[in-house]
């Protein structure tokens, strides 16, 4: 498959964003392995859902990322979306636990995810 930017569609809670994935290999990975629909974990102002099956080629892993990213967490085969502070943040920035995978970033506005808070599912699924 070449590598090329994927837009996804992302659903928690009656509301729907769209991201664009990067043009690597784990954003690839995800985008292949969609649509998943999961049980929603929340910590601070991130969600983020287990996407089985997924390969974590570590090619940006890191632990500083921005409001807006969307990242994956390969030892717990995680797909997080940062739309505000975490536990570990010490600024502005939403702080990971643990390294992650930034493998793309929100076209919309991250700040209308703090309206679903308290949401159990999540849906994640190729943008037509």
């Amino acid at each position: 498959m070449e590598l090329e930017k994927k837009r996804v569609k992302i659903s928690i809670g009656g509301i729907t964003v769209e991201a664009e994935l990067k043009a690597t290999r784990t954003a690839i990975g995800i985008y292949e392995a969609l649509p998943i629909e999961a049980a929603l974990n929340q910590w601070g102002e991130e969600f983020y859902c287990n996407i089985p099956g997924v390969k974590d080629h570590r090619e940006t892993a890191t632990t500083n990322v921005k409001v807006g990213d969307v990242a994956f967490w390969g030892l717990g085969g995680m797909f997080a979306v940062f739309f505000g502070r975490t536990p570990m943040s010490i600024g502005e920035d939403p702080v990971p636990a643990d390294r992650v995978n930034v493998v793309g970033r929100l076209i919309d506005d991250p700040q209308i995810l703090r309206q679903v808070v308290g949401a159990t599912m999540m849906k994640v699924e190729k943008a037509s």
